[in-house]
C-alpha cells in the first residue's frame, strides 16, 4: 500500500481533520468548532471534517468529495492506536483523493497547555503549599488502546503534565487498558493523596469523557474542545507532513508519521499508581 502526496498546481494540500466519531449529540458541534477555530488559524486552506465511525460525514465520504485533491489527514487522536495505524491508512489507501496520514496528536508540549488550561478552568489552583503538594495529584483519563505505543505515548503526556503541574500526574484508561481512573483514583488515595483531579483527553463530549468524569472525586475537565492550542497542534501535523520548498513553491511530503519523532522510548512510569509516594 502507497499513500502519498502528487503535488499539483501550487496549492497547499487539504486539511482533513479525522475525529472517532460519537454517539453523544454534543461530539459533532464541538469537532466542528475546532474545524473553525483551525480555519481562523490559517485562513485559506481548506479544512475538512471526516468521521471514522458513528457520525456524519464519514472519511470515506468527504475523501469522495476530494477525488483528485492533495490532502493530509490529521487524527483527532492521542496516539497511534489501531485506528491511526490501520484504520486511517486503509481508508486513505481506498480514496481517489492523494492522501497522507499526520501522526496522532500526542505527546506533545501544546496538548499539554490545553489540558492544563481546561483543568485550571474547571477549579483546579496551583499547589504552592509542600503539604497540599503531599496529597495532591492528578489523573490523566484516556480512551486506551492495547497497542503498547499509544499507552507509552498517554504516559509521556503525563509526565509532560506532572511537570507543569507540579504533582503526580497517572495515566489512566476507559477501555482496554489499565489502570481504569476508578483504580487510579483509589491508588492515589491509599497513598495519601485525597485532593485528586480528573484531567480529560478527549477531544469532545462522549461516553468515555463522561464515564471518567463520573470517576473523579473533586475537580473533572472538560474535554479538550476547540482549545486554541489543540487548533495550533492540528496545524502543527499538518506542516510536519506538508513543506513548502523554498526552491520552486512544490511541496516536499514526509513520512506518515515517525514514531522516534512522537515518542520517545518509556519503561515503567514514574507516576504510575504503584510508583506514587
Amino acid at each position: 500500500m502507497t499513500v502519498s502526496i502528487l503535488p499539483r498546481s501550487g496549492h497547499a494540500p487539504a486539511l482533513v481533520l479525522v475525529a472517532h466519531g460519537s454517539r453523544d449529540p454534543r461530539a459533532v458541534g464541538t469537532v466542528r468548532a475546532l474545524l473553525d477555530r483551525v480555519r481562523e488559524l490559517r485562513p485559506g486552506l481548506p479544512v475538512h471534517l471526516g468521521h471514522i465511525e458513528l457520525n456524519e460525514p464519514l472519511l470515506p465520504d468527504t475523501l469522495a468529495r476530494l477525488t483528485g485533491t492533495d490532502v493530509v489527514l490529521v487524527p483527532l487522536l492521542f496516539g497511534p492506536g489501531h485506528h491511526v495505524k490501520r484504520d486511517i491508512p486503509r481508508m486513505a489507501a481506498a480514496a481517489r483523493a492523494h492522501a497522507r496520514v499526520a501522526a496522532p496528536l500526542g505527546p506533545h508540549p501544546l496538548l499539554v497547555e490545553a489540558l492544563h488550561d481546561r483543568l485550571t478552568e474547571a477549579g483546579w489552583r496551583p499547589t504552592c503549599d509542600a503539604d497540599e503538594r503531599r496529597t495532591s495529584a492528578v489523573v490523566l483519563a484516556a480512551a486506551g488502546s492495547r497497542d503498547p505505543e499509544s499507552t507509552a505515548g498517554t504516559r509521556r503526556t503525563a509526565r509532560l503534565l506532572s511537570a507543569r503541574l507540579g504533582v503526580p500526574v497517572v495515566a489512566a484508561y476507559a477501555s482496554a487498558a489499565a489502570p481504569t481512573v476508578p483504580e487510579a483514583v483509589r491508588a492515589l488515595a491509599a497513598r495519601g493523596r485525597h485532593r485528586i483531579a480528573v484531567a480529560s483527553c478527549f477531544a469532545a463530549p462522549g461516553r468515555f469523557a463522561v464515564q471518567c468524569a463520573a470517576a473523579a472525586p473533586g475537580v473533572a475537565a472538560a474535554p479538550l474542545g476547540d482549545h486554541p492550542a489543540l487548533a495550533r497542534l492540528v496545524l502543527h501535523r499538518y506542516d510536519q507532513v506538508v513543506a513548502v520548498s523554498e526552491g520552486d513553491g512544490a511541496y516536499e511530503t514526509s513520512s506518515a508519521f515517525d514514531a522516534s519523532e512522537v515518542f520517545e522510548p518509556v519503561g515503567a512510569s514514574l507516576h504510575s499508581p504503584l510508583a506514587v509516594r
